[in-house]
């Protein structure tokens, strides 16, 4: 279940780049434009957090906190203040007044992530023992392998459409998510040094991709970008590592997952050294060709330059060998539409 976030800003914009980032990384976001439309909010929806502005209109932040702090339903809701006073009085102020944290206007994405993680962890360390052993027991009930894991993400994750080229993340990015793709395709990639750009998977529909560590945020090391309009679901972090915690058959099913693709990627790091242009532009053709969907004429629209990349060779160089397949008869060329016409062929040129 995604965790609640109640947003009281009176700044529109911030108040709607903030919220979508929010929701990007996976949290159910629900905002208010003044003090007092945030007070009803948060005792409407009971947040698993609530960030709150100081100076608004006809409520300020303080008095919002000082108002949950006398109903035992909301004093233990965790509470972070987000204000441009940052003079060390405002600070002292609003952790007097029992804030659990003070973010400073402007403030990065890590920072903002980095607090509010730090205290859903806090409350989730302080409920009782019996909470926490309900919880276990239910996650536990209702995720016992792959199948239920896509499942749970489908029903509990955060859907998001990206168009043709999009990018879904960056290298660098602080890895807070994992994807599940429900239509489309997409492309991981990373750059040398050059610049050059070598794609390191390919996912399609019912396809994870995002993982890098189980039990701390750590940077992706790859960009990951839409190479037809896909549709992708998320699950944070925090979220489906308690689930691999809590049922150790779905974790031992996810390494096998996890150890095919990786097989996958040693096969074309080895063919990527070792292979001709002949054989690794037959097995990139076949590869697209598995992943993609045909249109009604048995054709695959695929970029010459992401041909190229899982190849691993110059654009150049494999327009050439594809120059080649067409005038043997292996493909049909069409503009950025490529044909499969001697599958077995291409298989024993790629073998």
């Amino acid at each position: 279940m995604k965790r609640q976030i109640v947003l009281v800003e009176d700044d529109k914009t911030l108040r709607e780049s903030v919220a979508e980032l929010l929701e990007l990384n996976g949290f159910e976001v629900f905002t208010a434009s003044d003090g007092e439309k945030g007070l009803k909010l948060i005792q409407n929806t009971m947040p698993d957090i609530v960030l709150c502005d100081i100076m608004m209109p006809k409520l300020d932040g303080y008095a919002v906190l000082e108002c949950l702090l006398t109903k035992p339903e909301t004093r233990g809701i965790p509470f972070i203040f987000l204000s441009a006073k940052a003079e060390r009085i405002d600070v002292r102020k609003g952790m007097s007044l029992g804030a659990d944290d003070y973010l400073s206007k402007p403030f990065q994405e890590w920072e903002l992530l980095g607090a509010i993680n730090s205290r859903l962890a806090k409350a989730e360390i302080l409920k009782g023992p019996e909470d926490l052993v309900s919880s276990s027991e239910k996650i536990s009930e209702e995720i016992k392998n792959i199948n239920a894991f896509k499942n749970y993400i489908d029903d509990h994750g955060l859907e998001k459409k990206y168009k043709f080229g999009e990018t879904i993340y960056r290298e660098g990015d602080h890895a807070n998510l994992i994807y599940l793709v429900k239509s489309g395709v997409i492309k991981t990639h990373k750059l040398d040094e050059k610049g050059k750009e070598l794609i390191t998977g390919i996912y399609k529909p019912d396809d994870f991709f995002g993982f890098t560590n189980f039990t701390s945020i750590q940077p992706y090391d790859e960009f990951a970008t839409a190479i037809e309009t896909s549709v992708l679901t998320t699950l944070p972090q925090e979220d489906y590592s308690k689930i691999l915690g809590q049922n150790h058959e779905l974790s031992i099913e996810l390494l096998e997952y996890l150890s095919e693709h990786l097989t996958d990627i040693k096969r074309q790091l080895i063919q990527l050294a070792y292979g001709t242009v002949r054989q690794k532009t037959a097995s990139t053709l076949l590869k697209f060709a598995d992943r993609l969907q045909s249109n009604d004429k048995g054709n695959i629209h695929v970029l010459r330059s992401d041909l190229a990349s899982v190849a691993g060779m110059a654009t150049e160089t494999l327009i050439r060998t594809l120059s080649a397949f067409k005038k043997e008869g292996l493909i049909a060329i069409n503009d950025r539409e490529i044909g499969i016409l001697d599958s077995s062929k291409l298989k024993k040129i790629a073998d």
